[in-house]
């Protein structure tokens, strides 16, 4: 997809006047992160995890001199623990579909935001696999996944055909807004 296709596919879960404090996990060569930081604009801060160190260097080059844009690549694997927290939001593009059992990573990226803050999940809207794309959900079972993980107000933002597994969705959940304790 080109860059302009990817920015409309996240656009409406994207508002950079809730924060501007992103991570993308599982963030490859950047064409996801680069979308969110055209969507961001000036002041974002973006933590692109990724294993694979070449691919983040890649990512690098491609937004090197973007104005107004903190980019931080951290070699990482996210359904490993490591230290990010108080997001604005997180970013899955086709990351979450490598994992069987979601619920871990999910409970870890829930801690990684702030109150309120936005998960916006990219998928393939299917319940079966392939070899390359071995456990991927449908938005449907995502709400559900969702869901369990403590995450509210779900919603589908947008969808597209795909050559792979007929179309891809894009959707947004909150942490909840955790209401304090009356005195």
């Amino acid at each position: 997809m080109e860059l302009s296709e990817l920015v409309d596919l996240i656009r409406s879960g994207v508002d950079p006047a809730e924060g501007k404090s992103w991570a993308e996990l599982g963030a490859g060569t950047g064409n996801f992160t680069s979308a969110l930081a055209e969507l961001l604009g000036d002041r974002a801060h973006i933590v692109a995890v990724d294993r694979d160190r070449g691919s983040l260097r890649q990512l690098e080059q491609r937004l090197r001199g973007r104005p107004g844009l903190t980019l931080e690549t951290m070699v990482a694997d996210f359904r490993q623990p490591f230290d990010l927290n108080e997001l604005d939001g997180v970013l899955m593009a086709n990351s979450l579909h490598f994992v069987r059992d979601k619920q871990p990573v999910l409970a870890a990226v829930r801690a990684m935001l702030k109150p309120g803050g936005k998960l916006l999940m990219v998928e393939y809207d299917a319940d079966r696999g392939n070899p390359w794309v071995p456990h991927p959900f449908s938005f449907a079972t995502w709400q559900k996944l969702a869901a369990a993980a403590g995450f509210e107000e779900t919603r589908l933002l947008a969808t597209r055909p795909s050559r792979h597994l007929n179309a891809m969705y894009a959707a947004v959940s909150r942490r909840p807004r955790e209401v304090p304790y009356p005195d």
